[in-house]
């Protein structure tokens, strides 16, 4: 239960951090926003994959 906890807000600061950026850097830049937010997602998913899934 708290793994499941854990990922749930792992995934809402994912959320929280490309908001922010989206609305403080590229407001009307769609391919830059595009780029960037698949940026932040790879990230948080090697960081995920690397040091908070247990085996």
């Amino acid at each position: 239960m708290k793994s499941q906890i854990a990922t749930a807000l792992y995934v809402v600061l994912m959320a929280v951090v490309i908001v922010v950026v989206d609305v403080s850097f590229f407001r009307n830049r769609f391919w830059e926003r595009l780029a960037v937010n698949a940026g932040i997602v790879l990230i948080f998913a090697a960081f995920y994959f690397r040091f908070l899934k247990r085996p």
